[in-house]
């Protein structure tokens, strides 16, 4: 048995293997109904609408105004318009959401995109729903609740019978798993 030299240097160790290594995440595929597009306008329009009712109230209200009242109700007027005509489109093309049978993928959002991925395993509830202006626009969304601090996943603006089929789907899977979901 022969002893390393003192100042002979250590042999490399083999690299470090792990099952971390990074793999690259694909964007989920299926993309929400065109007709949530129409949906989110309507509600942003609604929301509009009475934001501006107060502000107009106000402004009339207030007997002597300074100059400075009218450029803010102007510009509320303009930021909400400005809202309702971007954020349904910009919304459309960001959310996206994909069932495989391992997990649940969505990506979310308009100004701040999310990302979340949740095992089926740790699926705890699916829920459904579908408001009145939902159901004009013939949407839904679904609510899948998983044992993770970070909430529930939520899909706004599934058509209402792929949302049906959806709910089905992820029933059967979760309740096929022999995970606890904890």
């Amino acid at each position: 048995m022969t002893l390393p030299h003192a100042d002979a240097p250590a042999p490399d160790p083999e690299p470090a293997r792990d099952d971390l290594t990074p793999v690259a995440l694909r964007e989920p595929a299926n993309q929400v109904s065109r007709r949530a597009i129409g949906y989110w306008l309507v509600t942003a329009l609604l929301a509009t609408a009475v934001e501006v009712a107060v502000g107009v109230t106000i402004y009339v209200l207030v007997p002597s105004r300074p100059w400075w009242a009218t450029a803010l109700l102007v510009l509320l007027i303009v930021v909400n318009l400005a809202y309702s005509a971007l954020m349904p489109r910009i919304r459309y093309r960001v959310h996206r959401w994909e069932v495989s049978p391992e997990a649940i993928h969505t990506r979310t959002g308009w100004l701040t995109t999310e990302t979340r991925i949740a095992p089926l395993n740790r699926v705890q509830t699916v829920d459904s729903q579908q408001g009145p202006v939902m159901r004009l626009f013939r949407l839904s969304s679904i609510t899948v609740t998983t044992a993770s601090a970070a909430g529930p996943i939520t899909i706004d603006g599934l058509d209402q019978q792929e949302a049906r089929e959806l709910v089905a789907r992820l029933t059967a899977i979760t309740a096929a798993s022999e995970g606890d979901a904890t």
